[in-house]
């Protein structure tokens, strides 16, 4: 991408995140708020993944699991069923509202709002040549739309595939 175009696509990043942050900021309570009614611990989790070349950053989510969870059950796999996730946690996780907060990633700039998601490190390491060609661009919140899938897809028919 042209450094023109990386500029206009930094600066629609930043303008629509800092935007959405606003607008959202009182989902945003009212959700903080019923992560601490529901579980201990705090409302954020934070996990570094690999952005652009390679570069670790940490993204940030609300957390719907319980605290400590990555050292119980299944590590950092997570099962439909998993018992490690909370109530506030499953709905949040069944809406995808557990990913708002990476519009704060893409207000840093770590992420963009479209691009390929950000693996933890220990996935990038088994990357193929080819694979790792998703490291030179920035993370997204939003994958770049595979040509399988339908435009009409809902939310809730993702969730459920």
């Amino acid at each position: 991408m042209k450094t023109c175009q990386q500029a206009i696509k930094r600066l629609f990043d930043f303008v629509v995140s800092i935007v959405s942050l606003l607008i959202l900021s009182p989902l945003f309570l009212f959700i903080a708020l019923l992560i601490k009614l529901d579980s201990k611990g705090p409302v954020f989790y934070s996990q570094e993944r690999i952005g652009k070349d390679g570069k670790p950053f940490n993204l940030i989510k609300f957390r719907t699991m319980v605290v400590g969870a990555e050292k119980m059950g299944l590590g950092l796999e997570v099962a439909r069923d998993d018992e490690r996730i909370t109530r506030v946690g499953r709905f949040l996780r069944y809406w995808t509202l557990d990913e708002l907060p990476q519009l704060i990633n893409v207000l840093r700039g770590d992420m963009s709002l479209v691009g390929p998601r950000p693996g933890v490190a220990s996935q990038t390491a088994r990357y193929t040549s080819w694979q790792r060609r998703r490291l030179e661009v920035k993370p997204g919140m939003a994958r770049t739309p595979a040509p399988t899938s339908s435009p009409t897809s809902t939310v809730m028919s993702r969730q459920k595939g």
